[in-house]
């Protein structure tokens, strides 16, 4: 083991030239001083950085995208950061329907590689997030009523364990690490390095639309949209935003895989609603649709800090919840990315049974998420705050929480990310990382076994 145990691939230690550059992450506050960086250029990078990490008794965090919503999730204090964004091969094989990706690619660029070839990956709301984060979280987005979720497409993965092994799962072996890794978080089991994916041919053209609507209509379109959303074509998929109250306002962006006449006739019940100030509805080539709804999102060059929580909902809000969200709308920032954030479900997602995949939430009609911004420091504790009193008023009307949207004052969380999947979990991370060396302040203890 000692011979192996050096770094290799593109190391940045502190002190070293680049070291701000790699410390930057999505958050601009990035307040943690990792001892070193490793830029793994291929699978052997990882391997020799975790064996390095195990014989100085050094920990370990894997980074993709730099997208992480709470930065000490890849990043830590005189630790390492095994980042895998230099590991950018994409391979698409027609013959077959699937694609390799390595897990340093981020999800607009695999959305842009396949749209060109004439297929579809499924993706989130922005092009930046890591294909390595995202994937075994779960992976929403506005295409998941027709392709599923992310992690339901992943049929074989490469991972690296604690030991430096490369494991490799799929249905016939280490099929156990497979279903954990389709939602069961990022960090937890080892450090993925390349994924594959079943893929859906893309139609020639689809249709995108975006809606607005003034600030103060959002409760009867919020309404309208839980009613309405969960039960319109599973070819249509939609996320409904609603800014704070200074400044803010009402928005629909989504698209129908299908002709602009008839998602005109299923988008009618909601463009019924209020007074929409502005109504985009565009019939586009496939890939065009994909640049039309994955707006840039520039990693390195955010103004704002954010603090999110994230739920499900199972049936409609009642009037107490929409009071709820009108105190935080009212209290959030004005000026800053703030605000609710809705996703339709339903379609390809519920028909996996909740424990076929370690993506328990299933069942939900929609995914809410609630986040709140500022710029100084100063602000950090009572936007904190908000989100988190939020979450607690808003808890008889939610289900769960998505871990690639964490919140750590969810206190016990794992049944509350996993849901009746947890105990299995723990006991796939009792398997593979019996000693926790992938760990984080929320990840997914190993079992005790007797």
């Amino acid at each position: 083991m000692k011979s192996q145990a050096k770094l290799t691939g593109r190391v940045i230690f502190r002190g070293d030239p680049g070291y701000e550059a790699a410390r930057k992450n999505w958050d601009p506050h990035t307040d943690r001083f990792p001892k070193v960086f490793v830029f793994a250029q291929k699978t052997q990078d990882v391997a020799n950085a975790i064996r390095w990490a195990r014989k100085n008794h050094v920990p370990i965090r894997p980074r993709s995208g730099r997208h992480a919503l709470e930065g000490n999730l890849s990043q830590v204090n005189g630790g390492i950061v095994i980042d895998v964004s230099d590991m950018k091969k994409i391979k698409l094989n027609k013959k077959s329907g699937t694609a390799v990706v390595e897990t340093g690619n981020r999800v607009g660029r695999i959305v842009n590689t396949l749209a060109r070839q004439g297929y579809i990956a499924p993706f989130g709301d922005s092009p930046t997030v890591g294909i390595g984060g995202i994937t075994p979280g779960g992976g929403i987005g506005p295409l998941q009523r027709t392709t599923g979720l992310i992690c339901d497409n992943l049929i074989e993965l490469e991972m690296v364990d604690a030991k430096g092994r490369v494991l490799r799962a799929n249905q016939k072996q280490n099929s156990d690490l497979l279903w954990a890794s389709r939602g069961g978080g990022g960090g937890n089991f080892g450090i993925y390095t390349k994924y594959k994916f079943k893929v859906l041919r893309a139609p020639a053209k689809a249709t995108v639309f975006h809606i607005t609507w003034p600030w103060n209509q959002f409760e009867k379109v919020v309404k309208k949209w839980q009613v309405w959303a969960p039960n319109t074509s599973t070819k249509l998929g939609s996320e409904l935003s609603v800014g704070p109250k200074k400044g803010g306002n009402v928005s629909m962006l989504g698209l129908y895989l299908g002709s602009k006449s008839e998602a005109i006739r299923h988008l009618e019940p909601i463009l019924s609603v209020g007074t929409p100030t502005q109504k985009t509805v565009r019939y586009l080539p496939y890939i065009e649709c994909t640049k039309f709804l994955l707006a840039p999102d520039p990693v390195l060059t955010q103004r704002f800090s954010n603090q999110f929580s994230s739920s499900f909902g199972r049936r409609p809000f009642p009037n107490k919840a929409f009071k709820v969200m009108r105190e935080f709308l009212e209290k959030a920032e004005g000026g800053t990315p703030a605000g609710f954030f809705f996703l339709n479900w339903g379609g390809a997602i519920s028909r996996i049974a909740p424990r076929d995949t370690a993506f328990f939430w299933r069942d939900p009609k929609f995914y809410v998420e609630w986040n709140s911004s500022w710029v100084k420091p100063s602000h950090a504790a009572k936007n904190i705050a908000l989100v988190r009193e939020t979450r607690k008023k808003l808890q008889p009307y939610i289900v769960g929480s998505y871990i690639n949207v964490p919140d750590q004052g969810i206190r016990c969380s794992g049944p509350v990310y996993y849901g009746k999947n947890y105990a299995r979990l723990r006991r796939v991370k009792a398997k593979y990382d019996p000693n926790n060396v992938f760990n984080n302040p929320q990840s997914i203890p190993p079992a005790k076994l007797t």
